[in-house]
């Protein structure tokens, strides 16, 4: 969200659709739900991913982002294989339960799918507040028989909303994989995003996880970085390209599996696909799961 879908600057209301929910039209067609006069994170990301559910507002700013920061959809492919590789990491340790915050436009294989692979009763619930990624229910929800899929339209910052709803398919008494990949960049500390971490966390059962990644300045050029949070705050977006001290301080009071901190490309890459870095590119962003005691 996937991968990357953050919360946008303003909360949504907040709807829970089930694995019966039919499938609608892939393609975005403007409605009173969707704001198509500003960008938005999950769209912008589906057209760094070179997808067409975006509108010529995500487009514009996504071309001024790539003059000053043309390896940007290498770093939304990062993520996106390293969501992979994390999700199959759990399952291959029969984790059952996962809720997915930010998840954004599917991208085949989906979340569900690598954790169904392992794990076929596996239950997951995804969350994001664009509508558009509600459109996609359809693709979200193809659980197999034996597991179930459920999705909550909610800002990320509506914790209480996300675990009620969220409860209906999960249950909280059981460990919970929870993944915030390509999120917290989207939420400043200012904004919260320690605390929203912490109330997640707060709420899951000893033996859960946490999966997290988050973009980075600490290989890039400062003009390009301040290139990059200029140009989203233009956009009514926050990017908080966080440090690998302040990335690894959401970890705190959890025990962290191998390798660690470490950027995108080194987490486990025998797991599965890896974009790595090429010529003239550099490390992007951060990534980590860890274990609560």
């Amino acid at each position: 969200m996937p991968e990357a879908a953050p919360a946008s600057p303003a909360p949504s209301t907040s709807t829970s659709t089930s694995t019966t929910a039919p499938s609608t039209s892939p393609s975005p067609s403007p409605s009173p739900r969707i704001d198509t006069t500003r960008p938005h994170p999950a769209r912008l990301y589906d057209w760094y991913l070179g997808g067409k559910d975006n509108y010529p507002v995500d487009e514009e700013l996504g071309r001024k982002l790539l003059a000053v920061a043309p390896g940007i959809p290498l770093a939304a492919r990062q993520n996106r294989a390293f969501m992979h590789r994390s999700t199959r990491w759990l399952a291959e340790r029969g984790v059952r339960q996962y809720l997915d915050i930010g998840t954004g436009i599917p991208t085949e294989p989906n979340l569900h799918r690598i954790a169904q692979e392992s794990v076929p009763g596996a239950r997951v619930v995804y969350c994001d507040n664009d509508p558009i990624v509600l459109a996609h229910a359809g693709a979200l929800l193809d659980s197999t028989p034996e597991g179930a899929v459920d999705f909550v339209q909610a800002d990320a910052r509506d914790t209480d909303t996300i675990l009620e709803q969220a409860a209906r398919t999960l249950d909280f008494g059981e460990p919970v994989a929870l993944s915030l990949i390509a999120l917290l960049h989207f939420i400043s500390d200012e904004d919260g995003a320690r605390e929203l971490v912490e109330r997640l966390v707060a709420a899951l059962a000893p033996g859960s996880y946490l999966t997290l990644s988050n973009l980075t300045a600490d290989f890039a050029p400062e003009d390009m970085a301040n290139g990059v949070t200029g140009f989203y705050k233009s956009g009514a977006m926050t990017m908080e390209l966080r440090d690998r001290a302040r990335f690894g301080a959401f970890f705190a009071g959890l025990e962290l599996v191998e390798p660690g901190v470490v950027v995108l490309e080194d987490w486990h890459p025998e797991l599965g696909e890896v974009v790595p870095v090429g010529e003239g590119t550099f490390s992007s962003g951060y990534a980590a799961t860890a274990r609560k005691p």
